[in-house]
């Protein structure tokens, strides 16, 4: 509430003295923005998450509908952890429950959050932009739900994330060139979706990277042959069911496998 009144302050202030110079006026208004950005806290993460109850039509085992209570605490609900530190939420599963709806922007203020696993479930429609907030996640998983419209740029702005799976789903289009910004990334799974095109090089060259499955997709081109001098550690590629031509690198074995 006093946050409210020092931007009515503001406000007021600069409607009284609105014949003062423009820079006076920029001053203010910078003042007035000001007032209105706070950070976010575990309010914040308990308003997200009801959203995300609220987004939700069906619920088998009402363990949202139930447990989710606006009057307990956000941090002893099924499917929620928060860290000891920050009391903030740092986890959230909601795997295999049956849910169906959509997934809401309000997710994306989970600021805190460092894993995300809602696949299993038949969540529907796009990914929303949002989500670029989620800046220390190090699991994405949202495979096997009914995800559709074109894979994001921003899938590639999670600098910490070490495992993205995305498989069984029905996103279109091309692999954004953006994935090959996660240095850290140990596993990618965007199997059995609508995706077509080259596979953007930059992917092979994540020193990081152990499992890639991209099984079940329109996918064309080739496979660099110098893919294992920079994928040492790659123990799993799953390419087949694709439009994939020429050979697969000699080093690569019949196993699959650059290591």
């Amino acid at each position: 509430m006093q946050s409210l009144s020092l931007l009515h302050v503001a406000t007021l202030a600069m409607e009284k003295f609105h014949h003062l110079s423009p820079l006076g006026l920029v001053l203010l208004c910078f003042l007035s923005a000001s007032f209105a950005v706070f950070p976010s806290n575990i309010t914040t993460d308990k308003s997200s998450l009801l959203a995300l109850r609220a987004h939700i039509s069906v619920d088998p085992l009402q363990i949202l509908a139930k447990n989710w209570s606006v009057g307990s605490s956000v941090c002893e609900w099924i499917g929620v952890i928060c860290g000891s530190r920050h009391h903030r939420v740092t986890a959230l599963n909601i795997a295999n429950l049956g849910l169906v709806g959509i997934i809401p922007p309000q997710l994306g203020n989970l600021s805190f959050l460092v894993s995300l696993d809602m696949s299993a479930n038949n969540f529907h429609g796009e990914l929303p932009h949002e989500f670029v907030g989620l800046r220390r996640l190090k699991l994405f998983n949202l495979s096997v739900n009914n995800l559709e419209g074109e894979l994001p740029w921003w899938i590639g702005s999670f600098p910490q994330l070490l495992r993205l799976s995305l498989s069984n789903n029905s996103f279109i289009g091309l692999i954004p060139s953006s994935i090959s910004n996660m240095s850290k990334l140990e596993e990618i799974s965007l199997s059995y979706n609508l995706l077509q095109g080259n596979i953007p090089t930059g992917i092979f060259n994540i020193s990081s990277l152990q499992l890639m499955r991209l099984t079940g997709n329109g996918l064309s081109g080739t496979i660099p042959s110098d893919m294992c001098h920079h994928l040492r550690g790659l123990s799993l590629l799953a390419l087949s069911q694709n439009k994939l031509n020429g050979q697969l690198p000699s080093s690569l074995g019949l196993s699959l496998s650059c290591s």
